[in-house]
């Protein structure tokens, strides 16, 4: 806690300074989300599958993600350091190492055109890769999907971002230091690479392509991987919203090897809100790594999991939403633990309380 509290004064100190010089506005938000899940399987452990990263705690009261964000904004320059704990930072960031376990975010930047919005960022940022990330208050549905639990939620690198003065175009380039990675892995000589097309053709759709391109093991057992995520978001009336999103990866089979492994995983979202302060969420969703590229389960058809889920929300205000949902997986081979036994479903209920200011 010293630690986290030495480092937002840090930043703090840094950008009034900056403040001062650059007339750009600094503002400090922050996000807290506590949650109960119980999972049906009753695991010894009171840990959900290994593939699920977020609210994956069974049976206890605990916090998903729970971070202050400062962020800096002036007419050529921007700034944003957000400090992190919960059982989300546990899952996903075990294999940084020191503070950088509860980095949230931390980059920096620059405005390279005076007359297009045109920036170059640097540092730790949200993936460019789906439309679900780590903050459950802003998606859709209260866990996040298959789709989204084995993609990356975070990257570090730097990027190359243009809007289009419309805003109906989003164009970005980055190199990164791999999948999901702060610290690159020891011995891999080589930068990963991404791209993002974003397209807005009114207020009511979005469409989004994403692709990533590299290596995430060391030079001497290098397997190159590719990957494709696509979705749109559309906003049907105003009630009812519907996203549809579809990514398939391939990595190489062996080293040099022209063969590849193939993965892919279809999922569809749809959202109604009845009245003011309320929504209802259902999804349907599959995955199929057969090979176990992504989800390693040691079983002989690998991991091919359906899974549909429904949530309602209340949001008494617009800051705070409490959440309830059900969820059901069901894979093809018993990968699944129920008490000692194995399985091949998983069934779970979680409820979370969601703040942000």
């Amino acid at each position: 806690m010293k630690r986290i509290l030495f480092w937002i004064a840090v930043f703090y100190s840094a950008n009034t300074m900056a403040q001062d010089t650059t007339k750009g506005k600094l503002s400090i938000s922050g996000y807290a989300e506590a949650y109960y899940s119980y999972d049906l399987n009753k695991p010894t452990d009171n840990n959900r599958p290994s593939f699920l990263y977020s609210h994956n705690r069974s049976n206890e009261f605990n916090i998903n993600l729970a971070f202050v964000k400062g962020s800096f904004s002036a007419e050529r320059a921007r700034a944003n350091l957000a400090l992190a704990a919960g059982t989300y930072m546990n899952a996903n960031y075990g294999a940084e190492p020191g503070v950088l376990k509860n980095v949230f975010e931390a980059n920096v930047g620059f405005k390279l055109s005076k007359n297009n919005n045109l920036w170059l960022d640097m540092g730790i940022m949200p993936s460019h890769i789906g439309f679900e990330s780590a903050i459950s208050k802003d998606c859709r549905t209260v866990t996040r999907s298959l789709v989204a639990e084995n993609s990356p939620y975070y990257e570090s690198g730097a990027k190359i971002n243009y809007t289009t003065k419309n805003g109906k175009w989003l164009l970005s380039a980055m190199a990164l230091n791999g999948w999901q990675r702060i610290q690159r892995v020891a011995g891999n000589s080589l930068m990963s690479w991404g791209t993002q097309v974003q397209f807005k053709p009114s207020g009511n759709v979005l469409l989004n392509y994403s692709t990533f391109l590299g290596t995430d093991k060391p030079d001497s057992a290098r397997l190159w991987r590719y990957f494709h995520n696509l979705y749109g978001i559309i906003q049907l009336s105003d009630k009812v919203e519907a996203i549809l999103g579809f990514d398939i990866g391939q990595e190489q089979v062996a080293k040099g090897s022209n063969d590849t492994h193939t993965w892919y995983a279809p999922v569809a979202i749809l959202r109604y809100l009845p009245v003011k302060q309320w929504a209802i969420a259902v999804r349907g969703e599959y995955y199929n790594d057969e090979h176990c590229i992504i989800v390693v389960t040691g079983t002989e058809n690998g991991f091919q999991t359906t899974g549909v889920s429904a949530n309602i929300d209340y949001m008494p205000v617009k800051n705070i939403a409490l959440r309830l949902e059900g969820r059901l997986l069901n894979s093809k081979d018993n990968i699944f633990i129920k008490k000692e036994n194995s399985a091949s479903n998983n069934s779970a209920v979680t409820f979370s309380a969601a703040v942000s200011f």
